[in-house]
C-alpha cells in the first residue's frame, strides 16, 4: 500500500472552496502520491473519474465539487447525475471512486458561507482520504484471506 497512488479531481466552480478538500486529503496521504486533475465543473467529473479508475494506476479516485442552488433547481439534477456517475465509475472499474461533492440548500456568496464551506471541505477531504486508506486495507485483507 505504501506505493499506492491516488487521483484527485477538482471542479473549478467555486475553486477557492473546492481546493480546500485537497488540503484535507493531503493531511493523510502525501502530496507525492496524489495526481491532481482539474475539470470545469462537477458534471465533468464522472467521465474523468471513470478513465482514471480504469487506467489501473490508482488505488482510489476522489472527486470534489460544490454544486450550489442557483434558484432554478438545476443543481438537483447535476448533483444526482454526478453522484450516480461517480458510483458507476467505481463499480464498473472496481476502483473506489469517492465523492466529496456537496450540494448545500442555503449557500450564499458571503464571506461567512465561504468560510463555513471551505472548512467543511477540508474535513470532507480528510474523510475521503481515510475512506481510501481504509478501503485499500480492507481489500488487501480480503485478498489475503481468499
Amino acid at each position: 500500500m505504501a506505493h499506492t497512488r491516488y487521483a484527485f479531481i477538482k471542479a473549478r466552480w467555486h475553486a477557492d472552496i473546492v481546493d480546500r478538500a485537497l488540503e484535507g486529503f493531503m493531511q493523510l496521504i502525501p502530496q507525492d502520491r496524489i495526481d491532481v486533475f482539474d475539470v470545469p465543473g462537477a458534471f465533468e467529473m464522472p467521465l474523468l473519474a471513470r478513465d482514471l479508475a480504469a487506467s489501473g494506476r490508482y488505488g482510489a479516485v476522489a472527486a470534489a465539487a460544490l454544486v450550489v442552488d442557483g434558484g432554478i433547481y438545476r443543481h438537483d439534477f447535476v448533483a444526482q447525475a454526478v453522484v450516480d456517475g461517480l458510483m458507476r465509475a467505481g463499480m464498473d472499474s472496481g476502483v473506489p471512486v469517492l465523492s466529496i461533492s456537496l450540494t448545500p440548500h442555503h449557500y450564499q456568496e458571503t464571506d461567512h458561507h465561504r468560510a463555513i464551506y471551505a472548512e467543511h471541505f477540508v474535513l470532507k477531504g480528510r474523510e475521503a482520504a481515510e475512506a481510501a486508506l481504509t478501503i485499500a486495507r480492507t481489500r488487501a485483507d480480503v485478498s489475503k484471506a481468499a
